[in-house]
């Protein structure tokens, strides 16, 4: 699940680049129709989940309280936090910028958050999380420029924002229906945004198809797998495994669309992994010496 949710990083990533960077598409409007989209979708798949759960004879799954399945307000408002800055953000910003001050937000927002909930990182997982960082470094630095202010501020909110919104998401019950409700939480957000820019949307049909790609799948399902797959892995395993989406949205790069397989792609790709490894080792490390109390 883990996996599947990184991949669908990865690709909202290379789907955000080819709308806005290829000017397909407003940050506005591709924000719009991304979130509606993730609604629509996500929204059906509720509703038929519901539909055969209530026919099948067959269902065992523990019942499940209407106010734990239903997200979080506070979890809405982060995710359209989170979409709206980086789409705007995005216009302003080069690729390896964008993801350097990105992930670095989000890998200090769910640092911090481990250590308030009072599981400070040993010597291995720290390790863990500055290789992999320097890995992603490593692999945007000639692409780094000096980020405009605005720019910087838009992407330092949108990365807290998504670690908060990742954090919201350890204790789902029912991920599919948390992730639903925060969605059409949105609505009314965008509403707001619509009403604010509907004279500077711009789209044309192929930035359509991003947008609807990047909601319906990437983010409607992909978020969805998400709040799956943190319930069982810790808050900087969380953190950390996110600094591959970078990665893997580069191997698609070169999978999909010929970009050339560069000797610092292999290292970058290395470095993010063997950090990954460090952090994951150390967590396992953890539970073993864990002291029993009776």
């Amino acid at each position: 699940m883990t996996s599947l949710a990184l991949i669908a990083f990865a690709g909202n990533s290379i789907l955000c680049r080819l709308a806005l960077g290829e000017q397909h598409a407003d940050a506005a409007g591709f924000t719009l129709v991304r979130l509606v989209s993730a609604t629509l979708v996500l929204s059906i798949l509720l509703l038929m989940t519901k539909l055969f759960a209530s026919k099948s004879s067959l269902t065992e799954t523990k019942p499940i309280k209407a106010a734990e399945a239903k997200g979080s307000w506070l979890a809405s408002l982060m995710l359209f936090l989170y979409a709206v800055t980086f789409s705007y953000a995005y216009l302003l910003l080069d690729t390896g910028t964008g993801a350097l001050i990105l992930f670095g937000a989000v890998q200090l927002t769910m640092i911090t958050a481990s250590y308030l909930s009072g599981k400070k990182l040993n010597l291995h997982e720290w390790l863990g999380v500055v290789v992999s960082f320097s890995g992603l470094t490593y692999l945007v630095i000639p692409s780094v420029a000096t980020p405009n202010f605005l720019a910087f501020v838009l992407m330092l909110i949108s990365g807290i924002a998504w670690g908060i919104y990742t954090l919201k998401g350890k204790n789902s019950v029912n991920p599919l229906s948390d992730t639903s409700y925060n969605f059409i939480r949105t609505f009314p957000l965008v509403v707001i945004l619509a009403l604010i820019s509907f004279k500077q949307i711009e789209m044309d049909t192929l930035g359509l198809v991003y947008a609807v790609t990047s909601g319906a799948i990437a983010s409607g399902l992909g978020y969805a797998i998400w709040y799956l797959a943190i319930k069982n892995i810790s808050i900087t395993q969380a953190g950390v495994l996110q600094l591959l989406v970078p990665i893997l949205a580069t191997l698609g790069g070169v999978t999909f669309a010929s970009e050339q397989l560069t000797t610092r792609l292999i290292i970058a790709s290395v470095l993010v992994l063997g950090g990954i490894v460090l952090v994951i080792a150390a967590g396992k490390l953890k539970s073993r010496t864990k002291p029993v109390t009776s």
